[in-house]
């Protein structure tokens, strides 16, 4: 059965997911967006060159979007579409989903299809139907972990975002900075003997890290420490954190163990235990 049509004329996408600008060869600085559709189907939008979309058709994360789409052919995973038409012409923002009702609706749409066993999820990735995104909860988070990583985009990369710099039609001349560090959440999910590790790829925590940094001063550990506490001395310990996964194309392809990263989080507060009650008894 067929995940999704071919073409989705004006599909109604609720952005749940942006990953930190990537620098590209084919497409130029691209992020991965993902978001949910209104029946609760995962999408894929890529690419979106969102940096280069007018500040009016820059959308926030809880953004319903409008626009038409189809289906990504170079991609052999099935959430994966990209826009039919421009995407400064053919994209309309909608309405955004608030917090003010305690996270209610965005539960509502987040919360459809929720996995708590990561090896379930690795199964599907791996049968016919490939799945490459969802929504985890990790049954406990063991830790926060980081690693020093390469300080400049590749050398292709670099040479391509010249190349580009030479039409006058770009809005933006500089190439985003790239985050310094990769950083990991070690957690368990159901049925884990062994705590599993996988790193962040939000546009939130790199935004964090260069917020941070500014902060200290240029200090990059007093700035990692701080990242840390909000991943996980508040989202982690103090929030009901979900995880939004995501596959690597490569990893994938490849039949990886493990193709997934995380691409987002979702941290609504928790319950109290006598709201809770009062919820189970309606």
């Amino acid at each position: 059965m067929e995940y999704l049509p071919h073409d989705i004329p004006k599909a109604k996408v609720l952005i749940t997911v942006k990953t930190y600008p990537l620098p590209t060869t084919s497409h130029g600085e691209v992020v991965c967006t993902a978001g949910l559709l209104e029946n609760g189907k995962w999408i894929r939008i890529y690419p979106i060159l969102f940096r280069f979309l007018s500040k009016e058709k820059q959308f926030k994360k809880y953004h319903w979007i409008e626009i038409d789409l189809v289906k990504l052919t170079t991609d052999f995973r099935p959430e994966s579409y990209h826009p039919k038409k421009d995407v400064d012409q053919n994209l309309k923002i909608l309405n955004r989903i608030g917090t003010k009702d305690g996270w209610k609706t965005r539960k509502k749409f987040v919360l459809k299809e929720v996995f708590y066993s990561f090896d379930k999820l690795i199964s599907l990735a791996r049968e016919d139907q490939k799945k490459s995104l969802a929504t985890l909860k990790p049954l406990k988070i063991i830790g926060f972990d980081f690693e020093e990583d390469e300080r400049e985009w590749k050398p292709k990369w670099k040479a391509r975002w010249a190349q580009l710099e030479i039409f006058d039609k770009l809005q933006i001349s500089k190439i985003i900075k790239k985050v310094p560090y990769k950083f990991y959440y070690k957690f368990l999910s159901e049925g884990d003997k062994n705590p599993r590790k996988l790193m962040i790829e939000d546009w939130e925590i790199g935004a964090l890290y260069w917020n941070c940094l500014k902060q200290t001063n240029g200090n990059e550990l007093e700035s990692i420490n701080l990242v840390k506490k909000k991943y996980f001395d508040e989202f982690a310990l103090n929030k009901d954190l979900y995880f939004f996964v995501g596959t690597n194309f490569e990893n994938h392809l490849k039949n990886y163990r493990n193709p997934f990263i995380i691409i987002g989080l979702f941290y609504p507060p928790r319950i109290k235990e006598n709201h809770q009650l009062e919820i189970l008894t309606e």
